[in-house]
């Protein structure tokens, strides 16, 4: 509805679509015409509200007319609008709008309560040595952490409104001089093609924007971390953030990410490589350990050292389960524990998860339901999981998957699983870029920041397979000691 002269109309517009017990309807006087001040208390900063909009008001003279109250309250963000539907949105959204007798417009006022978290280092992205701010809930200081990285004017940032509830404010980041116009119009069309009723956090975004809807793997990179989301915004990645959630996504997103961490770029190349290596060892026990220790009891008994398979013997005899079903009980049990240790308050979690898990294992052991090798086994397993927390969902069903087909195929099935696994992430892409890339299909020029990485001042060109506007990310030119690099 369009704003009119009558004040009374527009007000009654106005309190027949909030209808809000929060809602506040103050009476003032501008310039000597009646006026309505109104906002929702819980959402507006009081202060503000006081001294940038009340304060100037009561010091104006006539003629009042919008273009002079936006001129004379400039601290408070002002702006005109004819729209009472905007208006109504604007209150919900924590901003005052006034309405003056007379006057056919309403004018907005940005006096939102700022948010009460301080900018903090993430719990879930720890570092040694980097930077230690992580994103908050306020997407006005999320974008601030961005815009102090990215100094640039080639930096873009386009606002959408998802939710027919909720009416979240949706941000896509990226460079334009970097990032591929095909991916910015995809993330784009998805994003606004979006039709729901809520976003709580940027999970839902996830969701919708993912091309394989019932993919094992997640399709979008994620982070708390601004110089994480900045970093991969150079090489040509789209970010997004979600009003109300500290972790950014980031497209496309490629498998062999969550092996790097933003650590590896701040220390020795030699400590990172080590590092890579071990994550990579790590997730692969993880997975596979389980499974051929139940498969060599089962079908290949000759593949254990003997020394070995006299332990393995002596501590399963008097066992009621089967091997696998013995695996499966102790990864079900820790499965257990890690979700109760996740869900209780934080002290009495930590405890639980170390008291339960000696108290539960040696329990077990003694009463004979499980042997001493399975429970090192499944620990063992748990732990390399955990070293790259970013798969830990899709890692622990798929190692349940290899541990089932152990049981019923031995090593054979270990192998034709493996197989189909590696078809399966081969013939996996995520807005036209590979998987796997840069191994399936190999980019050689990529490898120097793949499994492995190569020292940083080598690493001249953009990841090719993103498709970069601009590859060159260092210029080749002369070292300090004349030297060409």
């Amino acid at each position: 509805m369009r704003a009119v002269g009558d004040i009374k109309k527009n007000e009654a517009f106005i309190k027949r679509k909030l209808e809000n017990g929060d809602a506040v309807f103050s009476n003032v006087s501008v310039g000597g015409k009646k006026a309505l001040l109104i906002y929702i208390d819980a959402l507006v900063d009081n202060g503000a509200v006081s001294e940038h909009i009340l304060k100037p008001l009561y010091k104006l003279r006539p003629p009042i007319n919008a273009d002079k109250l936006v001129e004379k309250l400039p601290k408070a963000g002002s702006k005109v609008t004819g729209d009472l539907d905007g208006a109504v949105n604007a209150v919900i959204d924590g901003q005052a709008v006034l309405l003056v007798d007379k006057m056919p417009e309403a004018v907005l006022f940005d006096v939102k309560k700022p948010e009460s978290r301080t900018v903090a280092e993430p719990p879930t992205s720890a570092v040694v040595k980097g930077p230690r701010e992580g994103f908050t809930e306020s997407i006005k200081t999320n974008l601030s952490l961005i815009r102090r990285r990215l100094k640039t004017n080639e930096l873009k940032i386009e606002k959408f409104k998802v939710g027919r509830v909720t009416k979240t404010d949706v941000f896509m980041l990226y460079l334009n001089n970097v990032t591929d116009d095909k991916v910015v119009e995809k993330v784009k069309s998805r994003v606004g093609a979006i039709d729901i009723d809520g976003v709580i956090d940027s999970s839902y975004i996830a969701k919708f924007i993912a091309e394989h809807k019932a993919s094992l793997f997640k399709q979008s990179g994620t982070t708390e971390k601004p110089d994480i989301l900045a970093a991969k915004m150079l090489e040509g990645r789209v970010g997004i953030l979600v009003d109300g959630s500290p972790i950014a996504l980031t497209v496309p997103y490629l498998l062999f990410e969550d092996f790097q961490s933003s650590e590896d770029y701040f220390q020795n190349s030699y400590r990172s490589n080590m590092a890579r290596m071990i994550r990579l060892i790590s997730i692969t026990l993880a997975i596979l350990l389980p499974s051929v220790f139940v498969s060599a009891q089962l079908f290949h008994l000759q593949i254990i050292p003997l020394n070995f398979l006299l332990t393995i013997v002596n501590s399963i005899k008097g066992i009621p389960l089967s091997p696998s079903l013995e695996m499966f009980f102790t990864l079900v049990v820790f499965e257990i524990l890690n979700e109760a240790s996740i869900r209780m308050p934080k002290y009495v979690g930590m405890a639980l998860s170390i008291v339960g898990a000696l108290v539960l294992g040696d329990t077990a052991v003694r009463a004979g339901i499980v042997s001493t090798p399975a429970i090192m086994i499944m620990a063992l397993s748990g732990i390399c999981l955990y070293t790259v927390p970013e798969l830990v969902d899709s890692m622990s069903f798929l190692r349940l998957i290899f541990l089932f087909t152990a049981g019923s195929l031995g090593g054979f099935g270990i192998v034709v699983l493996s197989a189909m696994l590696l078809v399966y992430l081969v013939s996996l892409e995520n807005f036209d870029t590979p998987f796997l890339a840069p191994f399936a299909p190999l980019v050689k020029e990529d490898l120097k920041d793949g499994a492995l990485m190569t020292f940083l001042p080598d690493m001249t060109t953009r990841p090719v397979t993103l498709k970069p506007k601009n590859k060159v990310r260092i210029k080749v030119g002369r070292n300090y000691d004349g030297r060409r690099r």
